[in-house]
């Protein structure tokens, strides 16, 4: 039996300790029903883009809160630009920003601080095989 393909996971912020938070949080593993996953740090919007153009990222983590350009815009765009785009998850800077990312048409929201919690039952969801 041959080893499941890792998920890749882009993380975007352009503040490295939120993107390591994100990577600590969630591991190499949350959950045993999914593959390792495997990460991609990016600072900067047009690195996002590239990535999420390339077509190989399984997930992407937007820092609602980045700057100069903030992870919600981005999604919006990533959601009218790309075909079948792959989850979206945005950090918002608070729960009350829930209906920014509704906004953004991100699949999942998460408020800062980061909770490890509530973060890998988000990428979990968004993640987890449909079953046939």
């Amino acid at each position: 039996m041959s080893k499941p393909t890792p998920l890749k996971v882009l993380v975007y912020s352009d503040d490295k300790s939120t993107r390591e938070q994100v990577i600590m949080a969630l591991g190499r593993r949350p959950h045993p029903d999914l593959a390792e996953l495997t990460y991609v740090e990016v600072a900067t919007e047009a690195v996002v883009i590239q990535n999420m153009d390339a077509g190989d990222i399984d997930l992407a983590i937007l820092d609602g809160e980045a700057t100069p350009v903030g992870g919600m815009g981005i999604a919006k765009q990533l959601k009218a630009e790309i075909f079948r785009c792959p989850p979206l998850l945005v950090l918002t800077g608070r729960p009350q920003d829930g209906w920014l990312a509704t906004w953004s048409r991100a699949d999942a929201a998460v408020s800062h601080p980061i909770d490890p919690i509530e973060l890998a039952e988000a990428v979990i969801g968004l993640l987890r095989p449909v079953p046939a």
